[in-house]
């Protein structure tokens, strides 16, 4: 989103696209990047003065309404970074900072000049587009400002959304999937189970996506509760749960496997005789030779565990070539 709302105010300062818009249209722009990026949009003037800003430059303890004279875009900045901000500004209206951003730390209160609490410091990104006239003599500039700290609690949030699933909050296949790499890196031999809720399927297609995602959600919660100290749990797709089982003989695991089948198969008793009575089924295998070797022992040993009528736990017998 932030990326488009800069697109936008990109080719509004630009010359080539001779997008003319007026004093309304500015405003509405403008408000729709403070809406949908949270950035502050300034507007300042040859001499880096402060001729409009968003909203949102509240945040910063600024009241332009009350202003006597036009602050200086430096103003924003911590005293002893305004020379440095002062220099980007001045490079970027010549055309010499095209692209760039600058960092600099700013008081966020309404007493900047006396405030020492470090909670009011927040350090923000400024980029800078300069704007011409017909003629091309120099008309000011349009500026993002941007807080760090807010970039980078997003990209922390994608980086967790990337490596976890989305409905249960469990590490998805690719985080379980590096945690198998890095056992195998220091010889392997753990225990890998599988699990999955039986007739998974028959159950979407009689009750429905939302009660198969509340199934889901609730097994991966009692998943949870089952699990010891040092197990990693994580969600292989749509109804295949995984579970490392590290410092545990393969029949102390597979013990435990089936103490997580007997109790969720008494869990979940139907209330009726028309409910559906969930059991889950596992797969074992130990970490051994590669992640997706592994994988597929587990999955295996799931799939004989299923075949035998589900509610048990089977470690596949297959054998490598030599």
């Amino acid at each position: 989103m932030s990326g488009v709302a800069f697109i936008l105010l990109t080719c509004w300062g630009t010359v080539g696209m001779k997008i003319a818009l007026s004093d309304v249209e500015g405003h509405v722009l403008h408000g729709l990047l403070e809406e949908n990026t949270g950035d502050i949009v300034i507007r300042i003037d040859p001499r880096g003065f402060i001729i409009h800003a968003s909203a949102n430059i509240a945040e910063l303890g600024q009241d332009f309404s009350a202003a006597l004279l036009l602050p200086h875009i430096t103003d924003l900045a911590m005293r002893d970074h305004a020379a440095f901000l002062g220099e980007y500004v001045v490079a970027a209206l010549l055309g010499k900072a095209q692209g760039g951003w600058a960092e600099f730390p700013a008081i966020a209160c309404a007493e900047p000049d006396s405030c020492r609490n470090l909670h009011c410091q927040r350090w923000y990104s400024l980029s800078l587009r300069p704007m011409r006239c017909a003629d091309g003599t120099l008309d000011g500039a349009l500026c993002l400002m941007r807080s760090v700290q807010q970039v980078r609690s997003l990209e922390g949030e994608l980086h967790a959304r990337a490596v976890t699933d989305p409905l249960t909050g469990l590490p998805n296949r690719a985080a379980f999937c590096a945690s198998l790499r890095r056992y195998l890196a220091q010889g392997g031999g753990q225990m890998v189970a599988v699990f999955a809720v039986d007739a998974m399927r028959a159950l979407l297609l009689r009750y429905g996506q939302r009660t198969a995602d509340e199934v889901l959600w609730g097994f991966a919660k009692f998943l949870e509760t089952m699990a010891l100290p040092g197990h990693e749990l994580a969600q292989l797709d749509g109804e295949r749960f995984a579970v490392l089982i590290p410092e545990m003989s393969s029949r102390a695991a597979r013990e435990w496997a089936e103490d997580v089948a007997t109790t969720f198969a008494g869990l979940g008793a139907p209330a009726s005789a028309k409910a559906p009575h969930l059991t889950v089924s596992a797969g074992l295998a130990r970490v051994e030779c590669t992640v997706d070797w592994t994988l597929r022992e587990a999955e295996l040993g799931l799939v004989l565990a299923r075949a035998g009528g589900g509610r048990q736990v089977a470690v596949a017998v297959y054998r490598r070539a030599a």
